[in-house]
Order: structure tokens, then sequence, then C-alpha cells
């Protein structure tokens, strides 16, 4: 069987010929990583025993999955210290987004408090997400109805810990009935399984339920119409962390004008619910330079999720 460090160490090598100076590992970049496995594989042996004294039988050594590459880098001498990084190193969950003042980011813009429900006494009676739903497909508050195939309320498990907020539905979430399936859903997913979730484990939706025309941008009118289909979903799932996928789910949300790239890097408050602004999979697809803001801003959002579950 391949020796899991030595496939882990070329595998470095070809990321760094490629000219990539950073992967997440544990927090290691590229040559930390490096000389951790090259320390490891080149660590002199001990001196030959003389004549005279018997040699020591020398024990076979356990072989590790070849891809356990984690369980490789600690037994290298990467093994986290803290009791926090044990915690998220063994649920995967990537420890190199830094705390700024014994905080995981600065403060951002808070809408509302977590001392009453979204609604307030005045909030329509939808008392569940298949009602919100259903509302969703009847609903006439704005024209897309006329124009769209089919309503896309969202998705997920109805006690999701994470939310993702989009923009509007496309062609195939038109087609389909279901958010996030197009090419960008793709990447989402796989943006998802970089922290350790599965479309499964969290709640996806968008701020318009019906397809605007060719794509358009959503209209003020639109996102009033559609937004308290929005809140109520927020208001049932109670998730403990908001993903804001690009410009028009954030300044919905947080009730602004800001660009998104003054909106990132910050840990704003939705009605006591923490929100994370990144940019859209589309956007991604678009802009690939962009992938590595994204990366660490859903990195963010997971230990902010950990924090809270597990106190890590």
């Amino acid at each position: 069987m391949p020796d899991p460090r030595e496939q882990l160490r070329r595998y470095l090598e070809q990321r760094r010929e490629l000219g990539e100076r950073e992967l997440v590992l544990d927090g290691l970049s590229v040559e930390e990583a490096l000389r951790i496995v090259g320390a490891a594989r080149v660590a002199p042996s001990a001196p030959p025993a003389p004549a005279n004294e018997a040699r020591p039988v020398r024990q076979p050594e356990a072989v590790s999955s070849p891809d356990d590459w984690r369980a490789a880098l600690r037994a290298a001498g990467a093994a986290p210290e803290t009791k926090a990084e044990v915690a998220r190193a063994e649920r995967g969950i990537p420890a190199s987004t830094p705390e700024v003042g014994g905080q995981l980011a600065p403060s951002g813009i808070v809408v509302g408090s977590s001392s009453r429900d979204l609604f307030g006494a005045g909030g329509p009676s939808l008392d569940s997400l298949d009602a919100v739903a259903s509302a969703i497909a009847t609903c006439t508050r704005c024209p897309l109805y006329s124009t769209a195939k089919n309503p896309v309320p969202g998705e997920g498990s109805p006690q999701a810990d994470f939310m993702l907020v989009g923009e509007a539905p496309g062609a195939t979430e038109d087609e389909t009935g279901r958010p996030f399936v197009g090419q960008a859903g793709q990447l989402l997913e796989k943006i998802l399984a970089a922290i350790k979730f599965t479309r499964e484990d969290v709640f996806i939706v968008n701020v318009l339920k019906h397809r605007p025309p060719g794509n358009r941008n959503p209209r003020p009118e639109e996102v009033s119409a559609c937004s308290p289909y929005l809140v109520r979903q927020i208001e049932l799932i109670r998730p403990k962390v908001l993903v804001a996928l690009g410009t028009f789910a954030a300044q919905t949300l947080l009730d602004t004008k800001l660009s998104i790239g003054k909106l990132r890097g910050q840990i704003h408050r939705y009605y006591g619910v923490p929100l994370i602004v990144t940019y859209h999979p589309a956007a991604l697809l678009r802009n690939p330079a962009w992938k590595r803001p994204t990366w660490e801003d859903v990195q963010l959002a997971r230990r902010i999720l950990d924090r809270a579950t597990t106190g890590a």
C-alpha cells in the first residue's frame, strides 16, 4: 500500500509547480506542509548497534489509509495543540481564519434585534415551510409569476443551522423548481463540501421566488414583494448562521446600498443571527480570482457555526 506521506508530498510538489503557494491543510501553507512531510521522510535513522550487541527487532509501522493525509500530517508533528483546534480538526473545519480582538471578524451591520419575531404581530399566518411554499406557488404579488415556468421556494433541511440566500432563480432553476442546480449550483455544492456540508445539511433559498425574464437583475418592487416569504423562511428555520450570496441578497437582508466589497469580512447580524456576505457562485464562474475571498468567507461562516454549536 502506498505511503500516505509520500502521496501527500508528491501532491504538494505538483501544486507548487503549478504556482500555488497556499493550500488549506488545517491552516498550513504548501511550503509548511512540505517541510513537515519532507522532514518526516528524511528523518535520520538511529546509529547501528555495536557488533557485540543484539540488534533490536524493528516492528512494522502501521500504514494509514492512502487518503488519510490529516493523520499523516499529525503523525509528522502537525497535530493541533489547543482544545479548540482539536475540535475543529476532528470535524474537518479549517482553522486559518484570523481572529480580531477575540472575535472571528469585525462586527458589521445590525438589523433588528434577537428579542422578537421577525414579522412581529402583523406577519402572515404561515406556520410551516410547506405553507410558505404553497403561498409562493399561488403568489401574484408581482408580475414575475406570469413569465416563470415554476416557483422556486427553496429546499434543504428544515432544521438547518446553516442557511444560504441567493438572488433569483436562473433558467435551470426555473425548469426544475429547485434552487442552485445549474453551473452555479454545482460550484456551490463544491464550496459546501469543502466546509463539510451537503445540500441536505443546509437550507438554500433565493430572495426572488420566480425567475426574472432573461436573468435580469431583480427590480425593487419585486424584491419588496418577495421579501416577506424569505423573512418567514428564516423565522421558521431559525438558523445559527446566514450566508448572503451576492449583492442583492446582502443588500436586501442588511437593508443597505453598500457594495459587496464593503460588506465582506465582517460579521453582520440579522435579528440576532450572524450573517456573512460573499460572492454569488455565478460571479465566481465569471471571475475565478474571487474564489479565494469566497473560500475565506465560508471558512469564517463555518467557524462561527462551530463556535455556536460546540463552543470551539
